[in-house]
């Protein structure tokens, strides 16, 4: 009888903590301000930073380049990203807030190579899971 009691409390703790395991990691952009958010993105496109790129788009995020007429989805854009994880652009970057009212935000992300420079109009919305990037569209002035 005892036997059979430990071989229980041994499965129930087992149960217990595979459990925990499985449990999905928590979104470390949940509570923070939209700045963070642009600025993980900006980590992103920049220097090939990809830790939290699962956090950081929205799931129905859409990307387009306006002067050649790209277009993606999340799961395209974040594949794109980590194929050039790591690898850091040579340019000068700035963001800045457009407009910021209630749960939408619009920032202004420019990045100045030597011969041209390329802008991301960055759209963001606050969820349950914080804000989250929904819409960049790229220009090259």
């Amino acid at each position: 009888m005892k036997t059979t009691w430990r071989t229980i409390a041994a499965a129930l703790i087992m149960v217990t903590s595979l459990s925990s395991f499985a449990s999905e990691k928590t979104n470390p952009l949940k509570n923070v301000e939209s700045d963070m958010v642009i600025g993980s993105y900006m980590d992103a496109v920049t220097v090939g930073s990809i830790d939290l790129n699962k956090f950081l788009f929205a799931d129905d995020f859409q990307y387009s380049n306006v002067n050649n007429n790209d277009r993606a989805g999340k799961k395209e854009y974040i594949k794109f990203l980590k194929a050039n994880k790591g690898m850091q652009y040579n340019c000068e970057s700035s963001y800045e807030i457009l407009s910021q009212d209630g749960k939408v935000c619009v920032a202004k992300a420019t990045m100045a190579f030597d011969n041209f420079t390329r802008v991301d109009y960055i759209t963001l919305n606050q969820g349950k899971d914080g804000w989250k990037v929904s819409k960049v569209e790229t220009t090259y002035p």
